[in-house]
C-alpha cells in the first residue's frame, strides 16, 4: 500500500512539473513580441560575415530616431506663433476717442480749422496703432515672424511691429511731432493711452495645431532602394551608411514576415526553441541538482523568477528599448545563489538570457554583458548576510557593465566620439534596483517558505526568545544543543554541506524536551529519575513525545520547514533501546517493538544525517568515563555503523566517503572535548 501511494505521489509530482513547463513555455511566448527575426546578425564596425547582400525586395531606407528627433526639433524651433487680431475693438475705440476728445482738447481754445487738425491727427495716430493691432506686455511678441490672423486671414510679419501700452508713449510723441503738434504730445498721449484697448492675442491653440501637423508629416525615410541592389558584400566592414540600410532592410522584413499566414510557423519557431532552453533547465536539475529536482516548490520557485525576469524585460523593451539596461537581470543568479548554489544560480542566468536575446536590440552586445556581469555576480557575491557585501559586489557588477558598454561604443564607432552618458546613468540605476534583493528574498522567505543565510543567521542567535527559553527550561538540553551545533558544524564543513542550516538545525533540533525537561538526564540535577516511577512503555512514549512536540512548537514560533525538518528527522526511526530492552526484561510477551520506535521520518539530506550522527554521539559521549583514544574511535564506529546497518541513511544524499570524514571530524572533537594528551614515559 505504501508503495503504491509514493508511485502516486511521484507520478503527481512529474505531472505538476510537466504542467509547470508547458504553462512557462506558453507564457514566454506570449511576453514576446509579435515580429519574425532578421536571419542575419550584423554588428557596426564588424566585417559582414555572409556572402554578398541584395535587396530581396523594394524597401525604403529608415531615418534613426536620431535623425527624426533633429528634425522635430528644427521644427519646434523654426515654429512661428499665431496671434489673432479682434477687429472690433478699433471701433470701440475710436467712439472713445471721439467722446474723450473736447475733455482734453477745448473746441474754444482753437480755430474751427484747427480743432478739425487737431482731431483728424488723433485719428491717424489710431489707424496706425491698429493697423498691426497692441497686445498686452505678457502676450507681445518676442523678437522674430509671427502670423496675424484677421478676418480668417493669416498675414505674416515682424512681430515687433505689434504694439503694446509702454511703446505707445514713443510712437505717439513721433507722429505728433512729424504734424507739428510737437507742444500738444503730452495730451495726444494723456488721452490715447486712455483709449487704446489691446486687440491682439496669442492663439495658441491654432500655434500647436500647426506645430502638430508639421510634426505629423515629417517623413521616417529618406530614399528608397529597388530590388535587387547590392547592399553590402562579403567582408565589408558595416559603417554609418550600409548599417542604416541593413536596420532598415531588418525592420521591413520583420515587419511583413508578421502576416497571418507566417504568425503561426513564427509562434511554432518560438515555441519550439524555448521549449529546448527550458527542457535543458529540468535536465540538469534532474541529472546535477536531483534534491532540487524532487522538491517542487524549489522547482517553482525557478521558473517563477525566469518568468519575472523576461515579463519585465519585454516590457521594458515595448516601452522603450533603449532602457533594456535597467532591467537589473544580476538579481536573478544572486538570489539563486543565495537559497541553491552558485552553479545553479549561473545555468539559469545564462538560459534567461537566451531567451531574452529573441527580445532585445543589439542581442549579441546584450547577451555578453549580461553573461559576464552573471559571472561576476556569482563569483562576487558571498555571505550576503553582510550588508557590505551586497553593496561591494552590486558596485563591482555596475563596473562591469560601463566598461562592457565602452567598449562597445569603441568597435562600433572606432573613436570616443557620440558616447551616450545617459546609458551609464542607466547602468547606475541598474546597481541601485539590485540593492532590492536583500527584501526580495525576505518576500521570497515569505512567499516559497524558503530559507536564506539571513535567516539562518538571525534563527542562529542564542539570545532569541525560543533559544532563551530552552536555556531557562532545559539548561542541559540547551548544553547538549550548543555541543552538537558544534560538532555537526565541524562536519559539515569538512565535507562541503551547508554548515549554517546544520548549525541551526542543531540549535533548534531538541526544543521539545522543554515540556517535561526532568525527564531527560542531561537536565537531571539530582539522583532521582523519574522514569523509575513509570512503565517502561510510558516512558518511552514521553521520550519519542518530544520529536512531535519540537515540531509543534517550532510551527507555532514559526520556524522555517528546512528547521523542522532536523527535528523531525534526528531520530529517525531508530529504536529507544533502553526502554525496550527494559520492557523485554518485565514482560516480553506483552512488547511490542513499534511502541518503542520514533516515528521518522529517516534523514532525506547530508545536513539532516550530519545531526543524527552528532546528536548519536555526543549523547552517548557523557557515558564515556576516562576515556582513551581507542574507546573514542570504537564509540564513534559502533553508533555510527549502527545507524547505517538500521538503513537510516538510504534516503540522504551521502556516500561513505562522507560517512568516513564525518566520522574522523567527531573523533577528533570528542578527542579535543575530552582534552586527551599523549602520556609520556615518566
Amino acid at each position: 500500500m505504501s508503495s503504491r501511494l509514493d508511485s502516486l505521489y511521484r507520478s503527481q509530482s512529474e505531472i505538476y512539473k510537466y504542467i509547470l513547463y508547458f504553462v512557462s513555455v506558453a507564457c514566454i511566448v506570449f511576453f514576446f513580441p509579435r515580429g519574425g527575426q532578421f536571419k542575419y546578425e550584423f554588428q557596426k564596425g564588424k566585417p559582414w560575415q555572409y556572402e554578398n547582400l541584395y535587396a530581396p525586395f523594394d524597401f525604403s531606407i529608415r531615418k534613426t530616431q536620431a535623425e527624426i528627433e533633429a528634425e522635430q526639433n528644427t521644427i519646434q524651433k523654426d515654429q512661428i506663433p499665431y496671434y489673432r487680431f479682434d477687429t472690433s475693438v478699433a471701433g470701440k475705440v475710436f467712439n472713445t476717442y471721439d467722446t474723450l476728445f473736447p475733455e482734453i482738447f477745448k473746441e474754444d481754445e482753437f480755430s474751427p480749422r484747427g480743432y478739425n487738425y487737431m482731431l483728424r491727427t488723433g485719428v491717424q495716430i489710431l489707424d496706425s496703432i491698429y493697423t498691426t493691432g497692441v497686445a498686452t506686455a505678457e502676450e507681445h511678441p518676442a523678437q522674430g515672424d509671427i502670423f496675424l490672423v484677421r478676418n480668417n486671414e493669416a498675414r505674416k510679419l515682424p512681430g515687433a511691429l505689434v504694439h503694446y501700452p509702454d511703446s505707445l508713449e514713443v510712437l505717439i510723441r513721433n507722429m505728433a511731432g512729424s504734424q507739428g503738434l510737437d507742444r500738444y504730445s503730452d495730451d495726444y498721449i494723456q488721452l490715447l493711452t486712455r483709449v487704446v484697448q489691446p486687440n491682439v492675442s496669442s492663439d495658441r491653440e491654432l500655434t500647436e495645431k500647426e506645430l502638430s501637423n508639421k510634426l505629423a508629416n515629417i517623413s521616417t525615410t529618406r530614399g528608397n532602394v529597388d530590388e535587387g541592389k547590392l547592399l553590402i558584400a562579403k567582408g565589408e566592414v558595416v559603417e554609418a551608411e550600409n548599417f542604416k540600410i541593413l536596420e532598415s532592410l531588418k525592420s521591413e522584413y520583420e515587419s511583413e514576415l508578421w502576416t497571418a499566414t507566417n504568425s503561426y510557423y513564427i509562434l511554432a519557431g518560438y515555441t519550439i526553441l524555448v521549449a529546448l532552453v527550458l527542457m535543458m533547465l529540468l535536465l540538469f536539475l534532474k541529472k546535477y541538482r536531483p534534491e532540487v529536482y524532487r522538491n517542487n516548490v524549489n522547482v517553482t520557485f525557478i521558473f517563477f523568477n525566469i518568468l519575472v525576469v523576461v515579463f519585465l524585460t519585454t516590457l521594458v523593451v515595448k516601452y522603450n528599448a533603449g532602457l533594456v539596461y535597467v532591467v537589473p537581470l544580476c538579481i536573478l543568479p544572486l538570489i539563486l545563489k543565495t537559497f541553491f548554489d552558485a552553479r545553479l544560480g549561473l545555468f539559469v542566468h545564462v538560459l534567461t538570457v537566451l531567451i531574452l536575446g529573441f527580445v532585445v536590440p543589439n542581442s549579441f552586445e546584450y547577451i555578453f554583458l549580461q553573461i559576464v556581469a552573471g559571472i561576476v555576480t556569482i563569483l562576487t557575491i558571498s555571505e550576503l548576510y553582510k550588508r557590505a557585501n551586497l553593496f561591494i559586489s552590486v558596485g563591482q557588477i555596475t563596473l562591469i557593465y560601463i566598461i562592457g558598454y565602452f567598449a562597445f561604443h569603441i568597435i562600433h564607432e572606432g573613436n570616443l566620439e557620440n558616447v551616450v552618458w545617459l546609458n551609464f546613468g542607466f547602468f547606475l540605476l541598474n546597481g541601485m534596483i539590485t540593492l532590492f534583493a536583500q527584501p526580495l528574498i525576505y518576500i521570497y522567505e515569505k512567499m516559497f517558505g524558503m530559507v536564506s543565510d539571513v535567516s539562518l543567521l538571525e534563527l542562529s542567535d542564542t539570545n532569541s526568545r525560543l533559544l532563551k527559553e530552552l536555556s531557562n527550561k532545559a539548561a542541559g538540553t540547551f548544553n547538549h544543543s550548543l555541543q552538537v551545533a558544534n560538532l555537526a558544524e565541524a562536519a559539515a564543513n569538512e565535507i562541503g554541506a551547508n554548515a549554517m542550516l546544520v548549525r541551526v538545525g542543531a540549535l533548534y533540533h531538541d526544543i521539545g524536551k522543554m515540556n517535561d525537561p526532568t525527564y531527560f538526564t542531561e537536565n537531571q540535577t539530582t539522583n532521582i529519575n523519574p522514569h523509575d516511577d513509570l512503565d517502561p512503555e510510558k516512558s518511552a512514549d514521553i521520550i519519542i513525545r518530544h520529536v512531535i512536540e519540537g515540531i509543534e512548537l517550532a510551527r507555532k514560533n514559526n520556524l522555517p520547514d528546512r528547521v523542522i525538518d532536523f527535528i523531525r528527522t534526528h531520530h529517525g526511526t531508530t529504536l529507544v533501546y533502553y526502554f525496550y530492552k527494559k520492557s523485554m526484561e518485565k514482560h516480553p510477551e506483552d512488547t511490542q517493538e513499534e511502541n518503542f520506535r520514533y516515528p521518522g521520518p529517516t534523514p532525506f539530506s547530508r545536513e539532516t544525517a550530519i545531526l543524527m550522527m552528532s546528536d548519536a554521539v555526543e549523547a552517548a559521549s557523557k557515558s564515556l568515563v576516562n576515556p582513551t583514544y581507542p574507546m573514542i574511535d570504537a564509540f564513534v564506529e559502533r553508533i555510527i555503523n549502527g545507524q547505517m546497518q538500521a538503513g537510516q541513511f538510504l534516503n540522504a544524499d551521502i556516500t561513505f566517503k562522507d560517512i568516513e570524514t564525518i566520522k574522523k571530524v567527531l573523533k577528533q572533537r570528542l578527542t579535543n572535548i575530552y582534552h586527551l594528551r599523549v602520556e609520556y614515559p615518566e
